[in-house]
Order: C-alpha cells, then structure tokens, then sequence
C-alpha cells in the first residue's frame, strides 16, 4: 500500500566485530598483500592475536602463504588517494613482474591453516557466484556457531565505486536501483564480506576492504549482482570465496556449500607460488 513503512535490515557474520577492530588497526595492506591482510583479519575473528613470539599480521599469513612481492613500487595500480606501503616486517620473496605479484587462493588457504595450527579450516569455493549462490554462502556463513570470515577474491572493476550517495543507496534497497557510481579501481583482488543489509527490493553486501581511501576507512557496500560478478571474474582469472569456519564446523559448512551448488576447489587467480 502506497505510503505503507518499509524495512531495512542488517546483519554481521559472527566474529564480525574482531575482525573489523583488526581491520581498522592494521590498515592498509601492504604492497601485493591484499590476500594476505584478508587472512590475518579472519584470524584476528576467529580470536587468534599472536603467532609464537610475534604478531599475528599480514605479513605473517604472507610468508606462510608464498605470496611474491612486486621488487619495485608501482603506485599507479592502487585506487586514488593511495601511495603505498612497503614497510615489511619479515623478508618476503621478490618477483620482477609485478603484474604478476600477491598470492594464490591456495597460499591464501594453506597461510590460514598453518599460522592457525588447524584450529579453523579455510574452505576454497570456486563457484558458480550469481546473486543466488553470495546469498546462500552468506547465510551458511551466518548460521555458524563460531567466527566465521568470508574472503572474497574478486575483480574490482565490476564494482560500483566505493563512495556512492545516501540517496543511491537508499535507492537500489528500496526500489532496486541498479544506478551507482564507477568503478575505483581495475585488479584482481581480495577483501572480506563481513555484513549485508537488506532492504524491500535490493541487497548490500558490507565490503572491508583493504585500502582507508576505499569507501569509509576501508568499509563500503556493494550491490549483491555487481559483487557476484566480481567474484565470478568472468573477464580475468578465476576468482571465488575462501569461507574461514571454527575446524568443528567445516564439515556442516562443506555439506551445506555443496547443497548451493557450490564447488569446493582452489582456482588459478594468476599469480605465481614462491615455495615456503
């Protein structure tokens, strides 16, 4: 009925609430390590701070993960407002061809379960991403009893820009307005899924990102269609979704996964593997 109230709702994935104050201190990802950041950050939900003697941080995951370092800066590849940052902590290998720099889906997999020490399992899912299958992961995701991470390794290009209006917004959940503003950026890249609001005729998906210049310190929404085809990756190669679930639950998430349709195998993203 015309006039009538309208709902808007939203949720966090368990753990959300570590994960984004690990978020907010380690911003913003060092160079070639968005894959990386990713993993410390579900680390950090799943409420594991420290490795051995030392922090838990990216560049722990990375090592662990044989993620390559690009051997010169190239700041022109990063979203406006950023120059970059090389201040690593350990000695991570070197590629010259930095087009070809960051970390595998299956470094990114094996980084999480080795820093963890099997305490949480990082569940490769390849696949297919339409709206449907991103709602059905996020609600698997969202019925876990334990912290729960969703890492999204994606094409930035299909996204809207991170700093749309109130209005546009408001926009695509109340009326399913598909009008938003252009991409910020174009690489293959990782971030987290770690909220969704809905609304009576479209859905948002909370996105922490790894750059502060991106949306609000790191956080913006997106869109479920433009990021269902940002991790289907359809023009680039492969992407998918690394679900980061308690070790006891990753039976149930897997069992529930194949239920959706969704493939359980790591993907070829087009970087290359340092041996670890």
């Amino acid at each position: 009925m015309e006039g009538s109230p309208s709902t808007i709702t939203a949720t966090l994935l368990p753990g959300a609430g570590k994960l984004l104050e690990a978020h907010a201190r380690e911003l913003p990802q060092r160079d070639d390590l968005c894959g990386a950041f990713c993993g410390a950050l579900a680390l950090h939900a799943a409420g594991l701070e420290r490795d051995g003697d030392g922090p838990l941080d990216q560049d722990t995951i990375a090592l662990a993960a044989g993620s390559l370092v690009s051997a010169e800066a190239d700041p022109g590849i990063l979203p406006a407002g950023e120059s970059g940052r090389r201040d690593y902590r350990l000695e991570l290998p070197r590629i010259a061809d930095g087009a070809r720099s960051g970390t595998t889906a299956a470094g990114v997999v094996r980084g999480i379960e080795v820093v963890s020490g099997g305490s949480v399992c990082a569940i490769p899912l390849a696949g297919p991403w339409t709206v449907a299958t991103l709602a059905g992961a996020y609600e698997l995701a969202l019925e876990q009893r334990g912290p729960t991470a969703l890492l999204a390794n994606h094409a930035t290009h299909h996204l809207w820009g991170s700093h749309p209006s109130a209005e546009q917004l408001l926009a695509h959940l109340l009326r399913g307005a598909a009008e938003g503003p252009a991409p910020d950026w174009d690489v293959g890249h990782f971030a987290c899924i770690v909220g969704r609001v809905e609304g009576p005729a479209g859905v948002l998906y909370v996105v922490a990102d790894t750059y502060p210049a991106l949306g609000s310190r790191g956080l913006h929404l997106q869109p479920a269609a433009q990021l269902a085809a940002a991790i289907a990756r359809e023009d680039k190669p492969a992407g998918g979704v690394i679900a980061v679930v308690a070790a006891e639950s990753a039976d149930a998430f897997r069992a529930g996964a194949r239920d959706l349709g969704l493939h359980e195998e790591l993907w070829d993203n087009g970087t290359p593997e340092a041996q670890v």
